[in-house]
């Protein structure tokens, strides 16, 4: 029979018997079950967390072996959430997981974040609308919602409350912007100090009209740390937290940290500037 606080005793310490029975309590939604989103999700199930709401329509491919840590020989055509609620369950077998194989949409998002106390956000990062609804409905119910963005050797990460600045006024996207606009925003919204840049080795491995871009599995780790750490202090109510219009950026490359403060997010003149010069880089 498995015994949960055996299991996670480790943890003990780092957290107290009662945090961990908290821990126990909460409910997170990750969209996506690929190379974040999987790497979320088996965090926080070693963290101790039991209750899940996981979406992806996906299947694993030969080309998700260099990061994805579900990706392996055996699984590849699986769907990735299938393989992620059978490693999941792995771990512990108690873990309640709403699986949502056709991923979010308009039509489900309500039922995907129904009783969620936690949204991390492991969408694609081409995919803009359906995650501006995700992250729209959790600050209008209230919900804390984390993005940390893979970029280059290390991670981006921004949280976001019903009392921080809203995800469409961060990153300054309207629905009128076409849609590469929209994955420009965010990028520079999510990298104002672009600390990975210098260090891209074949520029055009990112090729923004072709919805493709290089990554690493060190970045992939880094998101899931940061993003389970942060995801720990808003769920038991204790450490600060950094939320938009503030972030974090951490680079393991170039030995970099870097708080950042968009004040009026991308609307300031010098992300603007940025925008500018992004557009020339990867649109040209």
């Amino acid at each position: 029979m498995f015994d949960y606080s055996k299991a996670f005793s480790r943890n003990i310490g780092w957290l107290t018997e009662s945090e961990q029975h908290v821990i126990k309590t909460k409910k997170v939604a990750i969209a996506g079950a690929g190379g974040v989103g999987f790497e979320h999700a088996v965090t926080l199930a070693r963290l101790g967390i039991e209750r899940f709401s996981v979406s992806d329509f996906d299947t694993f491919e030969i080309h998700n072996m260099n990061r994805q840590a579900g990706a392996f020989a055996s699984t590849l055509d699986e769907p990735k959430v299938q393989v992620l609620e059978r490693v999941l369950k792995d771990i512990n077998p108690n873990c309640a997981i709403d699986v949502f194989p056709d991923g979010v949409h308009p039509d489900n998002v309500a039922e995907f974040l129904s009783d969620v106390d936690i949204y991390i956000d492991s969408l694609d990062f081409f995919v803009i609308d359906i995650r501006r609804q995700v992250f729209s409905y959790c600050q209008k119910n209230r919900i804390p919602a984390i993005t940390a963005a893979p970029l280059g050797m290390g991670t981006s990460v921004i949280c976001f409350t019903a009392e921080s600045m809203s995800f469409d006024n961060y990153f300054d996207i309207i629905d009128s912007d076409e849609e590469n606009e929209k994955c420009l925003k965010f990028l520079v919204g999510l990298s104002p100090k672009m600390l990975q840049r210098d260090y891209l080795v074949v520029p055009d491995a990112a090729n923004f009209k072709e919805k493709r871009g290089p990554s690493t599995p060190m970045a992939v780790k880094l998101c899931a740390g940061v993003a389970a750490t942060n995801a720990l202090k808003i769920l038991l109510n204790r450490g600060e937290v950094l939320s938009a219009p503030k972030g974090i950026h951490f680079d393991a490359y170039r030995n970099k940290f870097k708080v950042t403060n968009l004040r009026y997010g991308n609307k300031s003149l010098l992300q603007k500037l940025k925008l500018k010069i992004a557009r020339k880089i990867v649109l040209s």
